[in-house]
């Protein structure tokens, strides 16, 4: 028998394993999938978390429920990649043979990147919203909250969802707007880009709902340090923005077993080929989601899109055959803009987002670059498509791997 192990049992990892367990010969091929956890967190809902929106069992569930049949699944800690030797050691010394490896150990905040933002201030007066614990510590903040300066701010990239933090101001806006204090809040976005969307044209198009909410954005901030005693942040030029509530996204990394074995940038991502989705570290080790380096959205429609076109890849790298070139980096993505409404961006490698309508032309019914309640609609419907198809492999009627052009006003590049 061949192994087949795959590392993270996260939304990559899931959807890979459930994909592969159909295409795999059962008889030829073992599938084994290795993760720490025992709660499989549906993190999109932690965008919602802080306000109120979804309570807590919203966004978590076992992760054995998506494990299919005939996966062995090893809940404990990876220690190293043997590369060499085609080997992954876990923390209790266990040694996993492997045949072909997969990665998809994902990305997590490292606050402790940042000099002061860890510390007696943390959760706080200073929260991230990126784990299940800072946004639930950070509900009950804000439940209780009086008011004054809430600075949202993104410390460097690349991040989860790029857009998430853009998505947490506008619904702290309308939050506000509810709770009938919103004459008391300041609210300041603070990023290390040249405007609030991650796609110039996107910020073009956009930076109108920023006037209308009346949020100020400093843009081309390089975080230096949190000064937590003084409550402010500071950027190497010694710009200061001052707050009474931080809400920020640290310093986004690779799994710390990637440094342990040898590869990976600097942030501890995997060098990827963003085309076919095969490692640059060895023929028989891939890898998956936000634990690569490609320059796409580290996003869960990214996800989706490479699991598609990695299992496609998975079979005619066994069968001797090339590997198809075909991931284009194609991510869409839901921007909720508070009071029932959300923007939807559909890009890749190549083509910023554009106005149009998805996933059909003409009838959408979803409508890019514009804010519709029917978006905010399909943002709250994506919960039910991710615990129901998305992560147990199952395909997705309409939406293509790779973008499709028809119903998009590409010649516009708005």
């Amino acid at each position: 028998m061949k192994e087949l192990l795959i590392l993270g049992a996260g939304t990559s990892g899931t959807m890979m394993a459930n994909h592969l367990r159909k295409t795999l010969p059962k008889k030829e091929w073992n599938l084994t999938i290795v993760d720490q956890e025992e709660i499989h967190y549906y993190q999109p809902g932690f965008l919602f978390l802080p306000f109120d929106l979804y309570k807590s069992k919203d966004v978590k569930k076992k992760i054995d429920k998506f494990i299919p049949k005939g996966v062995n699944l090893i809940n404990e800690k990876i220690e190293r990649i043997d590369k060499d030797n085609d080997t992954v050691i876990l923390k209790n010394n266990t040694s996993l043979k492997y045949d072909i490896l997969i990665i998809a150990t994902g990305t997590d905040i490292s606050p402790q990147e940042i000099e002061g933002m860890l510390g007696d201030h943390w959760h706080q007066t200073v929260f991230d919203f990126y784990t299940f614990e800072g946004a639930r510590n950070l509900r009950n903040k804000l439940r209780k909250w009086e008011g004054g300066k809430l600075v949202v701010h993104i410390s460097e990239m690349p991040i989860k969802c790029p857009v998430a933090p853009l998505e947490f101001t506008f619904l702290a806006d309308s939050y506000f707007i509810n709770k009938g204090m919103r004459d008391k809040v300041d609210i300041t976005f603070v990023t290390p880009m040249s405007g609030a969307f991650t796609k110039p044209k996107a910020t073009e198009a956009l930076d109108y709902l920023l006037e209308q909410k009346h949020i100020k954005v400093v843009p081309d901030f390089n975080i230096e340090s949190v000064d937590g005693e003084h409550q402010k942040i500071i950027d190497y030029g010694g710009e200061e923005v001052d707050y009474d509530l931080l809400v920020t996204v640290p310093t986004n990394m690779g799994d710390e077993m990637i440094e342990r074995s040898g590869f990976g940038d600097e942030l501890n991502f995997v060098p990827t080929d963003k085309a076919t989705l095969q490692t640059t570290v060895k023929d028989n080790i891939f890898a998956i989601g936000d634990a690569t380096n490609i320059p796409a959205s580290k996003a869960g429609s990214v996800a989706h899109f490479e699991a598609e076109i990695l299992t496609d890849n998975i079979m005619r790298y066994i069968a001797g055959k090339e590997l198809k070139k075909e991931y284009d980096g194609h991510a869409n993505c839901f921007i909720e803009t508070g009071h029932g409404k959300a923007l939807l961006i559909d890009f890749n490698y190549s083509q910023e987002p554009v106005k149009g309508t998805f996933p059909f032309p003409v009838v959408g019914p979803l409508s890019l670059l514009k804010e519709t309640h029917m978006n905010h609609m399909g943002k709250l419907a994506f919960r039910w498509i991710y615990w129901n198809m998305l992560i147990k492999g199952k395909h997705i009627p309409f939406v293509s791997a790779t973008m499709d052009t028809a119903g998009k006003q590409l010649e516009e590049s708005i």
